[in-house]
């Protein structure tokens, strides 16, 4: 029988990853053992004396190898948690972060507030967290969701499988706006939202090693001043959005004042204000059209 123990297993991987600089090293650790158990989190406490079995033993020493190495335990095991759902993840597509959470509150909170069916866009989806998050909680909801790579839609077409939203999130590949043009029927908009590419030249250099090694450009890199997506979804914007809809854009913590200004330029908006998240930084644009 194995000496190694759930306890055991706990300590040593917590211990293992803290050397190796890794955030979170015991939510990580819990997360890589649950994966290869079959177990959720919980239960390795209710279970903290089992002894682990060999075979179990060398599937979580290469995970944990690879953890060591700054690559993202979510993609380890293939799936992360966004506004307490489940989505599976692949290094095909951005790992969500908490802090898109506080759009899909807003975004929440302003079609709860509304009448009828509601039609919703959502821009650059990669794994589809922001469209089946709003669908699974505004059931009178159509989103149509686009992106322009194709391997991160079929992550976002196997989360609205999984979550059985299939007849009320539409999948297009296409680059922002483009493959809406022709479902004329969707269009305009009540609410658009997107969690573009924002990081700038600069700051690309400097991103974690987690994240520069292992998530995709595309979904990350926007230009010299990171500003490039932002500056063509103002450019279309006023053609898909509804006189009294939104538009919700999550930032980086030091752009407001650059996409607020951008979006003024359009003359399509009758209040514009930055949101900022939990850590006090500034994380969602919200700018409502001005009414017909």
């Amino acid at each position: 029988m194995s000496d190694w123990t759930i306890q055991k297993l706990l300590t040593w991987i917590t211990d293992f990853l803290l050397q190796k600089d890794i955030d979170s090293p015991r939510l990580s650790a819990e997360l890589l053992l649950a994966h290869v158990l079959g177990l959720r989190r919980i239960e390795l406490y209710t279970q903290y004396n089992k002894p682990v079995a060999q075979e179990q033993l060398d599937r979580l020493r290469e995970l944990v190898k690879r953890a060591g190495r700054h690559e993202p335990v979510a993609h380890l095991v293939g799936r992360t948690e966004f506004y307490s759902i489940e989505f599976e993840v692949t290094c095909d597509c951005l790992i969500p972060r908490p802090e898109t959470e506080l759009l899909v509150q807003r975004a929440i909170e302003f079609l709860r507030k509304r009448s009828d069916s509601q039609h919703v866009c959502d821009l650059c989806t990669g794994c589809g967290t922001i469209a089946v998050a709003i669908a699974k909680n505004v059931p009178d909801v159509k989103v149509v969701a686009t992106d322009i790579s194709e391997p991160a839609l079929r992550v976002a077409a196997r989360n609205v499988e999984k979550h059985q939203l299939q007849d009320r999130v539409d999948l297009l590949e296409g680059d922002l706006f483009e493959p809406v043009i022709p479902q004329l029927d969707v269009s305009p908009f009540d609410l658009i939202a997107s969690n573009p590419p924002y990081v700038s030249a600069a700051e690309y250099e400097t991103l974690d090693k987690n994240v520069k090694d292992y998530e995709p450009r595309i979904a990350l890199y926007a230009g010299e001043g990171g500003l490039d997506v932002y500056r063509r979804i103002a450019e279309k914007v006023g053609q898909f959005l509804k006189p009294d809809g939104i538009l919700l854009l999550e930032i980086g913590c030091s752009q407001g004042p650059a996409v607020c200004e951008l979006l003024e330029r359009t003359g399509t908006f009758a209040e514009i204000q930055v949101e900022k998240d939990l850590q006090k930084h500034d994380r969602v644009v919200v700018a409502r059209r001005t009414p017909a």
